[in-house]
């Protein structure tokens, strides 16, 4: 990892390679492990999640604590605002299907040209601590946007969605995408395709490229076609794998017949 000195979203526009996971269980424990553990950051998912915002800002908290980035997948435009007052420091944005979308969600995202709310009472604005405008400045520097690219209409669009200013990266939503294009599976030729022309937009406009990976070599393809952010899993897939391996493993043993036992 990096200092944690440096930027969110720095690193990823810069085109580090950052690896995350979505969290979608109401504890902070996931994220206080994977921070432990080395990941880059976390994606808070409030959308596919039963979270609701006081979960999110504890698990915020443990994000800040844990040196870990913390970003959270809103349900909805309206909920960026909160997610920014409780500390993230960025969102994923669903379903941004064109240049108008784009552009709200940047703007719902920035205070200088932008509609952000104010308030000098939330952890984002230390609680008060310096300046209005040092305050500011500081959120706009840091506030990562993330449009998620997962229908069609928006690879139809995806230049004009990646030239709107304050989108500083995409997410290919595959599996959306697999569903919304009726394809049999995420590699069907049309969602390659898909995911090839997001990737070309991105690179051309400047934009960092996330997508969801199994693991290293799924990762290494998305890799050469630009990508650098990867999520790995979610909290609950992570346990679920684990979990699989070490009962397959004990079940595995010979059994052993203790005398007197049948």
């Amino acid at each position: 990892m990096s200092s944690n000195n440096d930027l969110f979203r720095d690193r990823l526009r810069r085109g580090d390679t950052l690896v995350g996971s979505f969290v979608k269980t109401p504890t902070l424990h996931a994220t206080e492990i994977l921070a432990q553990v080395g990941y880059d950051f976390v994606v808070i998912d409030a959308e596919h999640a039963p979270l609701d915002r006081s979960h999110i800002d504890v698990m915020l908290y443990a994000a800040r604590a844990g040196g870990i980035a913390g970003l959270v997948r809103v349900p909805a435009i309206s909920d960026i605002l909160s997610a920014l007052d409780c500390g993230a420091v960025g969102v994923l944005v669903p379903h941004v299907d064109s240049p108008e979308r784009a552009r709200e969600a940047a703007a719902a995202s920035r205070y200088r040209n932008g509609r952000r709310g104010y308030s000098g009472a939330t952890r984002s604005s230390n609680y008060g601590g310096g300046s209005v405008w040092s305050n500011v400045d500081a959120q706009d520097a840091q506030t990562t946007v993330i449009a998620m690219i997962e229908d069609p209409q928006a690879v139809e669009q995806i230049e004009a969605i990646a030239a709107v200013d304050g989108i500083d990266a995409f997410f290919i939503g595959r599996g959306d995408l697999t569903v919304a294009y009726g394809a049999g599976r995420a590699d069907d030729p049309v969602i390659v395709d898909a995911v090839r022309r997001i990737s070309d937009a991105g690179r051309a406009a400047g934009k960092a490229v996330v997508v969801m990976v199994n693991g290293p070599e799924e990762a290494a393809g998305f890799e050469a076609m630009g990508a650098s952010a990867f999520i790995v899993s979610t909290d609950q897939g992570l346990l679920r794998r684990a979990a699989t391996a070490a009962l397959a493993g004990l079940k595995a043993l010979s059994p052993v017949r203790r005398p007197g036992v049948p």
